[in-house]
């Protein structure tokens, strides 16, 4: 997508307005900014109208300004570093209210999770999961976290889970070498993307397991070595990972893999629930002891 878009601009930079070519210029130059900015902020920055980037975005062959903004992000999709990102977040928010900030942006991308999301991979990928003989979870880094949730709750489910949480190719080998097609690996990974699990992936789609991808676009590379593919939009370009909607995708997984298993898990949940009472897991307010002046 990068040389698509710079060879349309290069191709038509003589044929544009002296606006145009400023905006042309800037995106050349810092499209990693421009792709985050409202088409009012753009023009705004290269001195020229906000129409006049939406009729640029038009002269390049664009649906509007919003897709070729779509352009710019995959543009740099897995390339912005740490410090782009603290850039980047510092324009977006300014002198606003953060908390509000943030919280809306996390509800907007739940949102476009459910609009983008396919019903059918997800319904796929919890009967693979529920017949698998072996299920393993590949997730590093930031998104470590929410694939030991996953696999927390799986293991309460399943008796069959194994967790991969490093970036050593060795051992992530080692943990997938048995991989079989009655296996099922779930490949969790975000911008940036961890090449270790494109690897894994491909490596356990290879041997014929059904791979599960959790990624935020058909743009990312654990695509092409997915069965099932379940989209849930992270924010490349905040300080941190947002894994909201990731999380919240997740909870449907563990919801509806719980549901498709309702009777067995009931029956190990009772036994479950035996245990940690027996053990004292979990604090019993009814037996809190006496505090000092006689209050319970």
């Amino acid at each position: 997508m990068i040389t698509h878009l710079l060879t349309r601009i290069d191709l038509m930079m003589n044929s544009f307005s002296k606006g145009q070519k400023r905006i042309a210029l800037y995106i050349e130059e810092h499209y990693d900014k421009a792709a985050f900015m409202t088409a009012s902020k753009l023009g705004e920055t290269v001195g020229v109208s906000e129409s006049t980037v939406v009729r640029f975005a038009t002269e390049l062959g664009y649906d509007g300004y919003p897709k070729l903004q779509k352009a710019m992000q995959e543009m740099i999709r897995n390339k912005l570093t740490s410090v782009q990102r603290i850039e980047v977040t510092a324009n977006r928010i300014g002198d606003g209210n953060v908390l509000d900030s943030v919280l809306n942006q996390d509800i907007d991308k739940i949102r476009r999770t459910i609009e983008e999301t396919s019903h059918e991979d997800f319904n796929r990928a919890v009967e693979e999961i529920c017949s698998a003989k072996r299920i393993y979870i590949f997730g590093v880094r930031s998104t470590a976290a929410i694939a030991n949730f996953l696999a927390y709750y799986f293991e309460l489910i399943f008796d069959n889970v194994r967790v991969i949480n490093t970036t050593s190719a060795t051992t992530t080998y080692e943990h997938i070498f048995r991989i079989t097609e009655n296996d099922v690996i779930i490949g969790i990974s975000f911008p940036r993307y961890s090449q270790m699990a494109i690897e894994a992936m491909n490596f356990a789609r290879a041997r014929g397991a059904h791979a599960v991808a959790i990624t935020d676009s058909m743009a990312s590379p654990l695509v092409q070595s997915a069965d099932s593919i379940l989209i849930a939009r992270s924010d490349m370009a905040s300080v941190v990972d947002s894994l909201v909607a990731p999380l919240s995708l997740i909870n449907a997984l563990i919801v509806a893999t719980v549901l498709r298993k309702k009777d067995e898990v009931s029956d190990t949940f009772m036994e479950l629930e035996k245990l940690w009472n027996r053990e004292g897991v979990y604090a019993n307010h009814d037996n809190e002891p006496e505090k000092a002046d006689g209050r319970s």
